[in-house]
């Protein structure tokens, strides 16, 4: 079965285009009515107990997380980039594991926090004498670090060098430099996929696997950031626009006129867009449009157990694997229970055993009920 090697970010588009934030948007979106705390599901609480389990935890950072704090992605030449420091931080929250959480951190501001602002550079190179070789953001990464250090401090007590102040500060950074207006309607703020990423009044560029709701509404409310919020509502509704014309993209462009093919990437539903239906369960919307899609388009292989994760867009299958990452992800999907991932959870390449992890925390924080 084929499985995802590595990351597969894809190659981004740099501009020299401003930062277009505006916490002053006005909320219009066709997703609207229910507030953060109704679609965060179940909150984790101060002092709340682990999610994780310890087993699976410690498989995972056996394998893929070093000594110092860095989070390894093995498949893709053994580089670092800014998603797995972020997924590192907040799977051991989850796990309630302290001092990987620290480490995790004190690394990824010694190598990755080199920007003028609070956002992280997104690769680390070992091969290249261990230099960090590409300085533009991806705007997941920062969304992951930033939520994984307010859970620590807001839920678990933990306050490494002031947590919920640094959780304030890379949102800020975020909605200054992150967000862009949609084309087709200016007041509504799309997630960009990095500060650099080209935005004009005709084009930006979008990951729909980006928009995680629950991080982006959590942080907006903790860092008085109503821009989060309302790029949370509009995010929601394009990827039920997105829903309704076929399999959820790994990258799309907005323009005036609607969606196009993204310039400089394959318009294609693959390992990005696998992330669309566990972010949305996870916050709460299992019930949304496109949680139904995917569950369609990664139904679709024909083969015993295997899940499709990569069609065209008209949903012909072009990949498909049976990890049990990617196999964890179409359960949660299809509202099916989420087996607790044991120590084989890190038998698999980095990515699906993220995504094993994360749909175990999903399924307990998230649900499937709502729209």
């Amino acid at each position: 079965m084929a499985a995802r090697t590595g990351n597969e970010k894809g190659r981004r588009i740099m501009g020299a285009t401003p930062p277009t934030g505006d916490s002053g948007i006005t909320r219009r979106s066709v997703l609207r009515g229910a507030s953060a705390l109704a679609l965060c599901g179940r909150p984790a609480g101060a002092g709340a107990a682990p999610t994780l389990p310890p087993e699976a935890w410690g498989a995972f950072k056996v394998r893929f997380l070093e000594p110092s704090g860095r989070v390894v992605d093995i498949e893709q030449d053994g580089i670092s980039h800014s998603e797995g420091q972020g997924y590192g931080l907040l799977l051991a929250q989850a796990a309630g594991d302290r001092a990987a959480f620290d480490r995790i951190e004190a690394w990824t501001r010694a190598h990755l926090d080199i920007r003028e602002d609070r956002l992280m550079a997104w690769r680390w190179t070992p091969a290249r004498g261990g230099d960090t070789d590409q300085w533009h953001n991806a705007t997941d990464g920062d969304l992951f670090r930033a939520w994984a250090l307010l859970r620590a401090g807001r839920d678990s007590g933990w306050a490494p060098e002031d947590a919920l102040a640094q959780a304030q500060a890379i949102a800020q950074d975020i909605a200054g430099a992150c967000l862009a207006p949609d084309p087709r309607a200016p007041d509504q703020p799309l997630l960009r996929p990095g500060a650099e990423a080209v935005a004009t009044a005709d084009r930006v560029l979008v990951n729909p696997s980006y928009y995680m709701s629950r991080a982006l509404r959590e942080l907006g409310d903790h860092a008085a950031l109503p821009a989060l919020v309302r790029a949370a509502d509009h995010g929601e509704t394009v990827l039920a626009e997105l829903a309704a014309a076929g399999p959820l993209p790994d990258w799309i462009e907005v323009t005036p006129a609607g969606f196009v093919p993204p310039q400089d990437h394959a318009l294609r539903a693959s390992y990005d867009a696998l992330r669309v239906p566990l972010y949305l369960v996870w916050s709460g919307r299992g019930g949304h449009p496109a949680v139904a899609r995917a569950r369609r388009t990664l139904g679709a292989a024909d083969r015993g157990g295997a899940v499709a994760v990569e069609a065209a867009p008209d949903g012909t299958v072009l990949q498909a694997s049976d990890l049990p990452g990617y196999r964890a992800v179409l359960r949660l999907a299809s509202c099916a229970p989420v087996a607790a991932p044991g120590p084989g959870v890190a038998d698999q390449p980095y990515y699906p055993a993220v995504l094993q992890l994360f749909a175990a925390v999903a399924a307990r924080e998230g649900g499937c009920d709502g729209a």
